[in-house]
């Protein structure tokens, strides 16, 4: 696979019931959505990326920064389908690979854009994948925030939840926990396929879109991530990022 038939598309909108005008929310003198693209751009094996917003605000403040943009609907239902949408233009084969960050994990390190990328470049019949990492901190095991994932025998994902999974019944067994980054590589007519797929019930009970993709019967693969990241919902974790960017300088 060329270099050139892999790109990144960082899907950002304004409206959020919980922080409002959180990719513009200022981080140490730029817009969050910089600190996410900047890091997207230090990634070895992706030479294109644009954020995809259906907001002007958004969309200026890319701009201003020297940064791809590309306009979308404001109808969509997720950031995948945002996604789907701004590819159209890029005339990519159908086998290109779409990376997929959240507009949100401002501090996440550039070379999980490589890790999550792997498992398509290695397996052709691989059409989606996304990073996971192994609990270590215990509140996190019954926090609904941190997606718990349970994984067959290959590291395909068998099932993503809120909820602690597996439920050890045998207080006497211990097991290993793994929560879900919201880091994603698709194949390019994948991307297609998916957002053409009805909503899953277990994805509307859960708010989780991957849960989309294994109700329709399609696999995902899991990249076990030695990375931790911090997902900006609130004003709290905002700060949280802003102290551990300032430790670093």
């Amino acid at each position: 696979m060329m270099k050139r038939d892999i790109v990144c598309i960082i899907p950002s909108r304004y409206e959020s019931s919980r922080f409002p005008g959180k990719p513009l929310a200022d981080l140490l003198g730029k817009p969050m959505i910089q600190h996410v693209y900047e890091r997207v751009a230090q990634a070895q094996a992706v030479p294109y990326v644009a954020v995809a917003t259906d907001d002007q605000r958004i969309y200026d403040a890319v701009k201003k920064f020297g940064g791809n943009a590309i306009m979308t609907a404001v109808t969509h239902r997720s950031g995948t389908d945002r996604i789907s949408e701004a590819v159209k233009s890029l005339n990519l084969s159908s086998e290109a690979v779409v990376v997929n960050i959240q507009g949100d994990q401002p501090i996440f390190e550039p070379v999980q854009v490589d890790e999550v990328i792997q498992p398509l470049i290695d397996d052709p019949t691989v059409v989606m994948s996304t990073l996971i990492y192994k609990i270590i901190l215990d509140e996190e095991i019954t926090h609904p925030h941190a997606v718990k994932v349970v994984l067959d025998h290959q590291n395909f994902a068998l099932y993503f939840s809120r909820a602690t999974i597996p439920y050890v019944r045998d207080k006497k067994l211990k097991t290993d926990y793994y929560k879900h980054h919201g880091i994603y590589a698709y194949r390019r007519d994948f991307l297609d396929t998916f957002t053409q797929l009805p909503e899953g019930k277990l994805e509307k009970l859960e708010a989780l879109e991957q849960l989309r993709a294994l109700e329709y019967g399609y696999k995902i693969k899991c990249v076990v991530t030695p990375y931790d990241s911090v997902e900006v919902d609130n004003q709290q974790e905002l700060d949280r990022v802003r102290r551990i960017l300032t430790e670093k300088k």
